[in-house]
This record gives structure tokens, sequence and C-alpha cells, in this order.
């Protein structure tokens, strides 16, 4: 069976009947029919926050298969359910470019999915929606004051960063020139569009804390200066209460539940090789709040979401995990160990070796912020006894617990083992996290702690547009923001087809973006885009629906 086979065999509960489990009176739901459902943000306990279990999920470098990061997610919430522990799943809403572009649907997998899939990968409560009409009412506001006669800033249309938005992968839309058409058409210029989960708004919208929070960050977003060189915010156009208003229910997280019946929050979807890349602090925080156990995940390899999950995001909501679950795959190992894409579900206990350091790496770096990690291997029907065995015994010698997950076949049943290991861990945690550099840092000494201790690598080199940049950033007061490195997730590095855990290398700032809404600054290493483009064989053209309603190929 298919992914939404398998979850259109399952009859999803009533909302209700996953509410109750989490003590949420029914009063409180607002109903997106009957088995989805929006929360409010006064049900956060901050109390029960601090004693909350909070697990983060995240993985070894991404390989084009996947590693199941959801899926590892969903089967342990499951598997702790079924061990008497009150557990909550809290994770990301998938973007719409990516389920039509090269990945599909993302709501776990197997028997470890969140149900409604369908309407999770596609519109969903109108997050998304929302977050792309308070971007572009931004970019109106702008192109309005350019425009104005009577109630300009002056603003110097050739400094303007601010971007539109879209939720679609569309290479066509990078690079534009906006307003065209004569003088009705305001000053022409060069511009481009961002997808929806690259927006500053979509950051933003996960780092408030709540309403009012989400309207001074959007009030604090920098567009451009004044032909004088004063910076110039979107406060300063008076754009914060409509932002706010478009964004009003989309603050509020979604309640949905997995196959197994258990609680899943669903709620926001930064990615992580371009944003901060987690679910909202209001999300993680409502879990906290309503469950002893809390399951999240982090974007991408943890070099990338584990690291910003933990030097941004908890820092800035002032929470800690209890335990680090990394999941690997043999598979992945074995690609980066040297084995191709045609041939990893063959045995290869030679890659497979090969390929351990990239695992090695990432627990390195993990290791660095002091909180407990367990190894889950997300298992496949390729996987051989002997294989298996050459990992458990390299994570044994490491003295890192290990479990086999077998979320996607067995759902939680399969993941009993992890669980037990991740009770046990959690349970031995008796100090928050470390964070890798102090806030009064210097920008560079912020990203040369994050390239040594996280990537592994030696120095970060700036081009001279980022040195200007950052001179900038720094006089306008910046410089005490946490960092945000975009950069590819395919490899420790900043080049993409360095596989395994390269060492002695290098990453090359080529630019500076800066997010003062969001709250912090954004290193771009490489060729990273804000708006991906289609693969030559988008998945959107094996997506259809028949006469009757039922969806095709969204996996």
């Amino acid at each position: 069976m298919t992914e939404i086979q398998i979850a259109q065999s399952v009859t999803p509960k009533h909302i209700r009947e996953i509410a109750a489990k989490l003590n949420i009176p029914e009063e409180k739901l607002e109903y997106y029919g009957n088995d989805k459902a929006k929360i409010p943000l006064d049900l956060i306990d901050e109390e029960k926050v601090k004693s909350n279990n909070l697990i983060l999920v995240t993985a070894i470098t991404p390989t084009p298969p996947g590693e199941g990061k959801t899926t590892t997610s969903i089967g342990l919430v499951d598997a702790l359910n079924i061990s008497n522990k009150k557990a909550a799943a809290v994770i990301r809403e998938p973007s719409l470019g990516p389920v039509f572009g090269i990945k599909g649907g993302a709501a776990g997998g197997g028997w470890s999915q969140v149900i409604p899939m369908v309407d999770i990968n596609l519109h969903f409560t109108g997050d998304f929606h929302a977050i792309e009409k308070a971007n572009n009412l931004l970019s109106a506001l702008i192109e309005n004051n350019i425009q104005s006669k009577s109630r300009s800033l002056g603003i110097d249309h050739r400094t303007v960063t601010w971007k539109r938005c879209m939720d679609m992968n569309d290479r066509g839309l990078r690079t534009i020139v906006a307003a065209l058409g004569g003088k009705a058409g305001g000053v022409p210029r060069e511009t481009g569009f961002n997808i929806t989960a690259a927006s500053e708004v979509m950051a933003i919208l996960c780092l408030a804390t709540d309403l009012e929070d989400l309207k001074e960050r959007c009030g604090n977003i920098y567009v451009g200066d004044t032909w004088e060189g004063k910076p110039i915010f979107a406060k300063d156009l008076n754009a914060e209460g409509a932002m706010a208003v478009l964004l009003k229910d989309a603050i509020k997280p979604n309640l949905v539940q997995t196959l197994e019946g258990s609680p899943a929050i669903i709620h926001g979807g930064p990615f992580a090789n371009i944003a901060q890349g987690t679910n909202s602090i209001v999300a993680t925080k409502m879990g906290m709040s309503l469950s002893d156990y809390t399951i999240t995940e982090a974007g991408f390899g943890s070099d990338l979401g584990a690291e910003k999950f933990m030097n941004i995001k908890c820092r800035a909501a002032g929470i800690s995990p209890k335990t680090i679950v990394l999941v690997a795959t043999i598979r992945a190992l074995k690609y980066h160990g040297g084995k191709s894409l045609k041939e990893i579900t063959q045995e290869d206990v030679e890659a497979l070796v090969k390929g351990l350091p990239n695992l090695d790496g990432h627990i390195e770096g993990l290791k660095s912020f002091g909180i407990p990690i367990v190894v889950s291997i997300n298992a496949f029907s390729s996987d051989t006894e002997a294989e298996m065995q050459i990992v458990k015994e390299h994570c044994e010698k490491l003295g890192i617990p290990v479990a086999l997950s077998y979320g996607w076949e067995k759902g939680g049943k399969g993941c009993l083992d992890l669980a037990e290991k991740v009770i046990q861990s959690a349970n031995s945690c008796t100090d928050q996290f470390y964070p890798t550099y102090n806030l009064n840092d210097s920008i560079h000494a912020k990203m040369e702690k994050i390239c040594q201790t996280v990537y592994g690598g030696k120095k970060v080199i700036l081009s001279d547009l980022a040195k200007s940049q950052l001179r900038k950033y720094e006089a306008m007061g910046f410089g005490n923001l946490p960092v945000c490195t975009a950069k590819t997730e395919k490899s420790f590095s900043d080049d993409q087809k360095r596989l395994g855990r390269p060492k002695h290398f290098d990453i090359q700032i080529r630019e500076f973006e800066i997010a003062t809404g969001a709250g912090f600054i954004i290193p771009i290493a490489g060729k990273m885009l804000r708006m991906p483009g289609l693969p030559a064989t988008p998945a959107a053209e094996k997506i259809t629906i028949d006469k009757t309603g039922t969806i095709e190929g969204l996996f």
C-alpha cells in the first residue's frame, strides 16, 4: 500500500476525541471540519512547559531518498503513548513547493503518518496563504510609498530588499522587473519572489510568543533605506497592524492526529537551509503545556536544523530538550560512503563503514550542546543483519544508545525500543543546553564557532560584499543578533558535492541578509536560493484526482 492508501484506510477520530487526550475543553476548539482544529494561545502554561520532556528529532546529512525524521517522530510519539506516556507530536506544516516539486507529500510515511494527510499537504487551515498575503501586503505598501507624492518617506527604491512570496517552486520569479507600465505603474526596479517558507513573515510567525509580539516583530522588518541612507522599517509604513490582522488565525497552532490517534500539533514551516527550520515557539510550548513528552523535529541535518533549533529557537523561547534523537538510515550511510543511488539497496559493508564518519560528525556536533543523544536507525527491508550490526556496534563503541525503528512498517509498535531508550535518556538529562556562541560575540566570531564546532570546518571567509554589508548591519546596532546560516543541506561544508564528513574546509560567505523582525542575521554561503525550481520531472505530473474525489500520486 502507498502512504495515501494507508492514510485513506484509517477512519480519523473526531478531533474533539484527540483534544480530550490533552484535556483541551471542547469549547476551546476552533473547528476546521471534523478532523482539524485550531487551539488558542491561552492554553500555554509556562509552569508545565518547565517540567515537560522535550525531545528533538534531527538527522544525519540528508540524501535524495530522505531519512525519515517525520516518520520517526510520529512512530516515537505513538510508541510513547502505547507505553502509557502522555505524548504529543509537534511538527512543521509542509510547503506546496516541495509537495508538487521533488519531494511529494510530507506528513510522515507508512503507518507513522499524521492525518488528514491530503489536507495537511495542500491548503490545510490556510496558514501559508495568510503568511503570503501579509508578506505581499508589505510589498504593496512599499511600492505605494515609493510612488506617493504627499506621504513619501523618501525610500531609495534601489535599496529595497523586501521581496514578494508565493508558496510554489517557480524559478521564473526569482528575479523580475516590477512596476512597469509608465508613471501609473510606479518606479521600475529589479526585485523577485521568495517561496513562502523562506519569507521573513514565516520566521516571525514561528518565533513570535503572542499576537502583540507578532505585531511588533512585523513592524521591525527592515525594508530598505531613504535617499539619505536612513533605514526604513515596516512600522514606518504603518504596516504592522494590518499584517497582524491577516495573521490573527495563522498564529494559532493546528491540532490533528496520527494514524494511531495520538495528538499532533502542526504549525509553521520555515526551511532549515535558508531559515530556522522548526515549527513555531507557540506550537512547541502548546505541546509542552498539554503533554508529558513533546516530540518535535528540525529540518534537514543536525548541522542546520538542530543548530538553529538550539541557538535561535530554544534561546528565544527559554526552553531546552531533554534528549536529541539522531535519525540515520543504512542506505544513506552507504551513499555517504560512495555507493551510488541506484545501488544503495544492495548490501555493501565497505561503503557503510566508509559512510559512518558522517554519523560521527553529527554526533560530535550535537555533543557540544550537552544534551543526551539517541541514534535511531530508520530501518528498510533492504537492510541486512550484517549492516545493522555494524551500525549498532559502532554506536555502542561511542557510548551512544541506538535503536532500530520500524515506524513505516509497524507504526508505534515498531518504535517501542526507541521509546524506551528515549525515556531513559530524558531521565538522565540534568542540565540545560549549551549554546554554541554568546550573543555578545561578534557576528564573524559566531559564524566561526558554528563552523568549527558544528560543521567541523576551519574558518569563515567573507566576500568584499559581505564585509561591507556586515559593517552596515553592525553599525545599525544589529551585531548582537543570533546567526541563521543559509547553506546547502547536502554537506557539512558549503559545497553540496562534498559528501561524508569533509574536514579542513572553509565556509565562503558571499553576502548577508538581515531579518530584523524575526531577530537574526543571515550569512549566505554558496548558491543558496530562496525560490527553488522544479525538477525535470515534477511530482505534480503524477498527482491527479478522479471523479469520486480520490487523489492519487501525492506520495
